[in-house]
């Protein structure tokens, strides 16, 4: 589960990066928000998804003891 979850936190931040490059070189104001609002939610997820991990790990530390 923890591999999955990985992937899962790999894949958001890479699509936060494509996100943030398109509103970068988008022409269209709207577009630019648009994908700029993408990837600062995609970046959220992100943090949630890792701060998810580091309590998994937290936990699998506690209960070896």
């Amino acid at each position: 589960m923890m591999r999955d979850m990985k992937a899962k936190l790999e894949k958001l931040r890479v699509d936060a990066a494509e996100c943030d490059l398109i509103s970068k070189l988008a022409t269209d104001y709207g577009k630019r928000e648009l994908f700029a609002r993408l990837s600062r939610r995609l970046l959220d997820m992100a943090a949630d998804v890792e701060a998810a991990i580091a309590a998994q790990a937290t936990e699998g530390e506690s209960s070896e003891l």
